[in-house]
């Protein structure tokens, strides 16, 4: 029998039927995320988390209506936000989001923000055995917010987006699992279990912290019709993105959609500057998740562009992007220069174009330049996390890497190595697919799965291409 997964995505939350033993997704359907709630700080992020669960049951009852026997249900979801529900699970705030800055307000001490005040409570040692993930934009931060303004109310608890949808489908308890525990900024990576001690430094220790599930426990039951479908504990989208590209040890993983990251596979606990995230099966990522990606080039496509917009219909010309690839295919190089490093939450001085000059002011030598500087800071962050360069190939993944021929190309000459293209463009829902396989016992692993996913592929679509 089939299963469902969901994607609870940043953009879109997607679906489809997982056909376990071909390998294949079946009836894909996708639905917009939900509008934001308007508020009048701008630094706040924040959605109805019931409009999310009303898109996921409907997206779920359509895939159920052509799927009538269903062997399980898995969800990834986007990381770092959360909803404060109670002992029932049921919802007492709005989702807030990975996209919410409210930690910059002005500290009631005027010693700062409230994320410089949280900064200052902690020191390096606990950052690091966080994972470093104690940012700005983590439900660390977001408690700590609410807690410094007596705005924290007793026995809450913060649940990810997933977590809350999955606990409303089926019952049980709101427990969570490592990858998504480890987005809050409050759980100890290196040993597995809430950082209490950190909780306790930043006067969060009423908050009701979700039971720590293992990977691939059944939270519940969905009951549809006479069926009762099993649920398994959601898993963090960041992951199942790196499963579903078929991502090995001695592989670097470069990521690039809306933001991107540098990562790879290792077997252990590494401290570093860099963030440290559990994967499957006790493995960990070490990445790089804040690198420049499609937002900071949709700021220069939004230049070029702004006169050949209609504000009713979209773009007049063709697709943008495709005009950007041609562009640049035909620049071989430039002397204009470009930081694209435009949404650096650290760096207060923000990007740069340099080196205008009349002859070199065109799309193809701004774009050229850009993919340049973006492939470099790829390379120097990649450096960092493996000194040795002991990658075998690059895999690409995300939108832009797979819609964009020429920024891998551009990106491999910096590299100087091969690189493939991550084998399915649903990479999150393929890598629910291969979970699904381990969960039901088809696989004893996920190198297992990994493996027999491979066979079924075209050799062309797993092997990289050849080094520059």
């Amino acid at each position: 029998m089939p299963f469902i997964g969901i994607d609870v995505g940043t953009s879109f939350i997607k679906g489809a039927v997982l056909d376990l033993e071909t390998f294949r997704l079946d009836r894909v359907l996708r639905l917009p995320f939900p509008h934001r709630v308007p508020l009048e700080n701008s630094l706040l992020s924040e959605f109805d988390p019931e409009d999310v669960l009303t898109a996921v049951r409907t997206l779920l009852g359509d895939l159920l209506h052509s799927t009538p026997v269903c062997e399980g249900i898995l969800m990834c979801s986007q990381m770092h936000g959360m909803v404060l529900v109670n002992r029932r699970g049921q919802a007492l705030s709005n989702l807030i989001s990975w996209t919410d800055h409210r930690g910059l307000m002005s500290h009631p001490s005027g010693s700062g923000s409230f994320f410089d005040a949280l900064m200052a409570r902690t020191n390096e040692a606990q950052r690091k055995r966080l994972g470093n993930e104690l940012r700005l934009e983590r439900p660390a931060c977001f408690l700590f917010w609410l807690a410094e303004q007596g705005l924290l109310d007793e026995d809450l608890s913060p649940a990810s987006i997933p977590d809350y949808v999955m606990h409303s489908l089926c019952g049980g308890d709101t427990g969570t699992e490592v990858t998504n525990a480890s987005a809050t900024g409050l759980f100890n990576v290196e040993s597995g279990v809430w950082d209490r001690e950190v909780i306790d430094t930043l006067g969060l220790n009423t908050v009701q912290l979700p039971r720590i599930r293992n990977q691939g426990v059944i939270a519940g039951h969905h009951d549809a019709g006479s069926c009762r479908i099993p649920c398994y504990t959601p898993v963090g989208d960041f992951q199942c993105a790196l499963l579903g590209a078929l991502l090995s040890p001695d592989e670097l993983s470069l990521n690039i959609s809306t933001g991107a990251q540098v990562s790879r596979l290792t077997s252990q606990f590494t401290i570093g500057d860099h963030q440290t995230r559990p994967f499957f099966e006790g493995q960990f990522v070490n990445t790089y998740s804040d690198c420049p990606g499609g937002r900071t080039l949709n700021v220069l496509l939004g230049l070029l562009t702004e006169f050949a917009m209609d504000q009713k219909v979209g773009f007049i010309a063709n697709d943008p992007w495709a005009l950007v690839a041609d562009s640049v295919k035909g620049t071989r190089n430039t002397s204009l220069s470009v930081d694209p490093r435009f949404f650096e939450a650290a760096a207060n001085e923000g990007g740069s174009i340099r080196n205008i000059r009349a002859d070199n002011l065109t799309a193809g030598n701004l774009f050229r330049a850009s993919f340049d500087a973006m492939a470099s800071i790829y390379h120097d962050l990649a450096c960092r996390l493996w000194p040795e360069s002991g990658w075998k190939n690059i895999v690409f993944s995300g939108g832009l890497a797979t819609k964009l021929e020429i920024f891998c190309q551009i990106i491999q000459q910096r590299f100087h190595t091969g690189y493939r293209l991550a084998p399915f463009g649903e990479d999150t829902l393929f890598g629910l697919l291969l979970l699904a396989r381990v969960f039901s016992g088809r696989d004893a692993s996920i190198q297992q799965a990994i493996i027999a996913a491979r066979a079924t592929l075209p050799e062309d679509s797993v092997l990289p291409n050849a080094k520059l």
